[in-house]
This record gives C-alpha cells, structure tokens and sequence, in this order.
C-alpha cells in the first residue's frame, strides 16, 4: 500500500468516534492541520515522507533542527505566513537557505521551552533547538527583556485586531461578542494560561458586556463545558468549528481570512471597532542566542517592505508606532 494510501486508510478509521462527537458530521482527512501540506518546511533534504493526518502529525515545528543556521520561536498567530516570509528572507540572504529552523507555539508555551533550553517533548520524539529570536505581543517580549529573558531593544513590526471565527453559514447565528455567553452556543476559547490573545480577548468581552460578559464565558460557561478552553488556538479553533464542537470562537482577524483564502469552511463576524482589540507584535534576540547576527537579520527583515507585504495578505497592518494596545 502506497504512503497516501496508508495514511488515509488510519484517518480513515478514526473519522467514526470523532464524527459522533460532532453530531455526525462528515469528516474528512483536509481538515486536520497542518493545512499547508508540508510547505512550511525549510528542510532541504527531507527524506522519508511519513505524516498521517490525527496520528503522526507536527504541524507547528518546521525545518530541519540538526544544524540550523537561524532558530525563531514565533508565537503561532501567523504559521500560515511563515513560509513566505523564510523565503523572502533568503532570497535577501541565500547563505540561510534550507538551514532555518522554526516554531508556532503559543508565547508562553515557548516561554517555557527557553526555560528548559529550548529542549521540547512531542509524543516520543525528544529534541533541542536553542533559539535565537522570540516574536510574540510587544508587552510578552518587553517583559522578557525585563526579565533578562531577551535582549532589548523590542523591534515591533505589525499590529492586529480580533475578529469571531465561526463555521461557513454561521450555524450559532452569531452577530457579536455578546453572543458568546448565549447558553446554548458552545464557543472556543485560548487559554489564558498561555495564550497570549487570551488577555486581549477578555478587554474586548469587558468592553462589549463588562466583567458579567468575562465571567460568562471564561468562568461560567467553562465549568459547564459551554466554552472550551484551547491549548493552541490557531490550530483547534478553526478544527473545532469545522467537526462542530463549537459554533464560534474569538482568534486573530488574520487567521480567520487564512482559513478562508485555503478554502476552509469558514468566516468570520467582524467585532465593532470600540469592542475591538489591537495587538502590536514585536520581536527580540534571546539573551542566549547560538546565532545572535542572525537573530538581527530577521528582526531588521520582518519590518521591511518585503515582510510588510506578505503580512499585508492576511490583514496584518504595518506597525507606526501610534497604537497604544499591545
């Protein structure tokens, strides 16, 4: 039996449970991340191809960790734009091609990661992957220079807003945030304890419904299992609404016009400009850098023109240095 073969036959022996706990929805295989099909992968070499949809599956690690050039911890809120920006980036600077190394994890998740020295567990593959720049929210990499963690200044380069995912036909009808705490709708939510985007999500629902609106869905509909709380957002939300254990969920306007330039069944409500959040990414060498010249060379490419464009496709707006949220 052929590899796609194979990895087809074993997803497709698992659809079954999963479709029941979706109120037997039809799955199939290209809903399961990575939705890009290996294409954020710098490796030059990559040898044998084995990636089974549910089973085998790293999709927020990318390139090849043996002897990486460039090592960047980059909060997950754009992986889609990733593989673009490498390639830009070593169209500039060629030395690094097939030699960057990357992950997509949420801020403090990789936070965690420097704190074991960039040494990572994933089912039972360990490995390490000291990295030199970390790129997360402005206030998350400011106060890791703080901390001695990064070594400043803080370079920020875009900013983002907030938007409501929800599956196409938005089947929970949902019109805004004060939505959300409607009983019967079941939402995703990123986990404060780690998720950056969780902080911003939380000012939006004060500011639409106050601290009831908050306590609503981050408390009370959680411990009624109404909201879910996610681990990597920008992976299990969208997956969420697609197997239809949720009817919405709050993530980063970029990620829900992602989805749906790849032709997933999503869309998005737009959340009212005073409800809305802004978000200002930046980025920052880590203080023990293995490769810190080139920790540089990314932090001067992400604000440039050729970076600024490819953000400019999923929504991003270039950083001016007059947004007060971060």
């Amino acid at each position: 039996m052929r590899k796609t073969a194979l990895a087809s036959a074993l997803a497709a022996a698992l659809l079954p449970p999963l479709a029941a706990q979706a109120g037997e929805r039809v799955q199939h295989g290209s809903i399961f991340p990575p939705w890009q099909h290996g294409e954020n992968n710098d490796a030059a070499q990559r040898g044998l191809s084995f990636t089974v949809t549910q089973v085998d599956d790293l999709a927020d690690f990318h390139g090849d960790v043996s002897d990486p050039k460039l090592v960047l911890y980059v909060g997950g809120n754009y992986f889609f734009a990733m593989a673009p920006l490498v390639a830009a980036f070593e169209q500039q600077h060629p030395e690094f091609k097939g030699r960057i190394y990357w992950e997509t994890l949420p801020p403090g998740v990789l936070e965690k990661q420097i704190e074991t020295g960039g040494t990572v567990t994933s089912g039972n593959m360990t490995w390490t992957a000291k990295p030199d720049a970390y790129l997360a929210g402005l206030k998350k990499v400011q106060s890791l220079i703080d901390q001695g963690v990064l070594t400043g200044p803080a370079v920020p380069y875009v900013t983002n807003s907030l938007t409501i995912m929800v599956a196409a036909g938005n089947p929970g009808h949902v019109k805004g945030l004060s939505d959300l705490a409607r009983p019967e709708l079941h939402v995703a939510m990123p986990n404060p304890e780690f998720e950056g985007i969780a902080r911003q999500i939380e000012a939006s629902l004060k500011k639409a419904g106050g601290e009831a609106l908050a306590t609503t869905v981050y408390k009370t509909k959680v411990a009624e299992r109404g909201t879910v709380l996610t681990q990597i957002h920008h992976r299990q939300t969208p997956l969420f609404l697609m197997q239809g254990r949720a009817q919405a969920g709050v993530t980063w306007q970029s990620e829900a016009i992602f989805q749906e330039q790849i032709g997933n069944p999503i869309t998005h409500v737009d959340i009212a400009p005073a409800q809305n959040t802004t978000a200002i990414y930046a980025g920052a060498e880590v203080r023990t850098a293995p490769h810190p010249e080139a920790a540089q060379l990314w932090l001067a490419f992400v604000r440039s023109p050729a970076a600024l464009s490819i953000f400019e496709r999923y929504g991003f707006k270039p950083f001016t240095g007059t947004t007060s949220a971060g």
